[in-house]
C-alpha cells in the first residue's frame, strides 16, 4: 500500500527535490498540494510543475486522507503547519529548518510526542559521498581522535532571485540556524561526539543595506564533550558568479590526535595528512546516496526494525541545537550549554 503524500508550501525550492522523488516513488502517492501565495501558485500553474489542490493548509488537514504532510513554506510559517500536521494525527517532514525559534521547537516536540507521530527533515549532508566517506575515515580511525574542526558554509545570496521572503522581519530567524544546522547534525554523525557548548557566536549585515534587519552573515565557536574546538562560518558571501560550484562550499578539515583531514563538496578527492608521512594522500570520494533523507523517513514511518541514515530523533536535536547557536548570537551569550 502506498504512503500517501500532501504537501504544504513550496515557497524555498529546497522542496521541489522531495517532491520530485515522491513522485517518481513506486511507494508514495502524492494525494494533494497546497500553497497560499498566490504569486508561487500562479508560477507553479503556469511552469505546470505542481498540481495544486488548496490554497489553505487547514482545509487540507480537513479533507484529505493522507499519511504524511510534506513542509516546504517560508521558515517563518512552517512551526504553525507542522504542529497542526501532527495535531490531525499526520507524520510530518520537512525543509530545513523546521522552525525559527526554540518555543516553535518546544511545541513541537510536545505534539509530536503526544501523538506519537515521526518529525523528519531534509538533512542530506548525511547523503552526499564526500561526507560519508569522511564519517568512514574519521571512525576508522585514520586521524585518530578528532580534537578541532573548522568548516565553512558560505552560500550564495543570490539576491534578486532568492525568495523575497528571506528579507522579510520574523520569516528568516537568523543564517546560522538557516545554513548551520546541516554541520550540527554532520559532526556528531561523523565523530561519534555530541556538541557541548557555544563559545561564542555573531551575526551581522555585511552587503544588503537595503535588508539592515537581516543578517546574512554567520560564525560560531563551538566545542564538542571532549573539548575539541569548532570554528565555522555560514555566511551569505560567496560569489554569485561561483554560486554552488565554488570549490570552498561546504568544506571541512577535521585535525585529530594522529592526523588531518580534509575536503569538500565539490571536491574530486579527500586529503589525508597522516602523522609519520610526509605524502599526503589522496582518496577517493564514496559514491553519494541521494534522497536518503526520504528513504530514512519511510523506514521509521513504517516501523521497520532497520534503524533509519538520519531519524526524527537526530532531526529535532540538530534543530535544537542550531536554535541554541542562533540564540547566543542574538543575544550575546558566551559559553552557552548546547542540549
Amino acid at each position: 500500500m502506498s504512503i500517501r503524500f500532501a504537501f504544504v508550501g513550496f515557497r524555498h525550492p529546497h522542496i521541489n527535490d522531495m517532491y520530485s522523488r515522491c513522485c517518481q516513488s513506486e511507494d508514495i502517492d502524492v494525494v494533494a498540494c497546497c500553497e497560499e501565495d498566490g504569486a508561487t501558485k500562479n508560477r507553479l500553474s503556469k511552469d505546470k510543475t505542481v498540481n495544486i489542490t488548496h490554497d489553505r493548509y487547514e482545509t487540507l488537514l480537513d479533507e484529505v486522507d493522507c499519511d504524511v504532510i510534506a513542509v516546504g513554506d517560508c521558515f517563518g510559517r512552517r512551526a504553525k503547519i507542522i504542529e497542526a500536521a501532527l495535531h490531525a494525527g499526520r507524520h510530518v517532514i520537512s525543509d530545513k529548518p523546521l522552525c525559527i525559534a526554540l518555543s516553535e521547537l518546544d511545541r513541537i516536540d510536545q505534539a509530536a510526542d503526544d501523538a506519537q507521530r515521526i518529525v523528519g527533515c531534509m538533512l542530506d549532508m548525511r547523503d552526499l559521498g564526500v561526507f560519508l566517506s569522511l564519517k568512514n575515515l574519521i571512525q576508522d580511525g585514520n586521524i585518530g581522535d578528532v580534537h578541532a574542526i573548522s568548516f565553512d558554509g558560505q552560500h550564495p545570496l543570490l539576491y534578486g532571485t532568492r525568495p523575497s521572503w528571506y528579507f522579510e522581519n520574523g520569516m528568516h530567524g537568523g543564517v546560522l540556524n538557516d545554513i548551520i544546522v546541516h554541520a550540527v547534525d554532520f559532526i556528531p554523525w561523523a565523530t561519534g561526539l555530541a556538541w557541548k557548548s557555544a563559545v561564542a557566536a555573531r551575526c551581522w549585515n555585511a552587503t544588503v543595506p537595503q535588508h539592515p534587519d537581516f543578517m546574512q552573515c554567520g560564525q560560531a565557536m563551538l566545542t564538542l564533550d571532549n573539548d575539541a574546538g569548532v570554528i565555522c562560518d555560514v555566511s551569505y558571501l560567496t560569489p554569485d558568479s561561483f554560486a554552488y560550484e565554488f570549490p570552498y562550499y561546504w568544506r571541512f578539515t577535521i585535525w585529530g590526535s594522529n592526523g588531518v583531514l580534509s575536503s569538500a563538496t565539490n571536491t574530486p578527492t579527500i586529503s589525508l595528512y597522516r602523522n609519520g608521512e610526509s605524502d599526503v594522500q589522496y582518496l577517493p570520494v564514496a559514491k553519494s546516496q541521494p534522497g536518503d533523507y526520504l528513504k530514512s523517513f519511510l523506514t521509521e514511518i513504517s516501523g521497520q526494525s532497520s534503524g533509519p541514515h538520519i531519524s526524527s530523533q537526530d532531526a529535532r536535536i540538530a534543530a535544537r541545537i542550531s536554535l541554541q547557536i542562533q540564540r547566543a548570537a542574538d543575544a550575546n551569550i558566551t559559553n552557552l550549554e548546547l542540549s
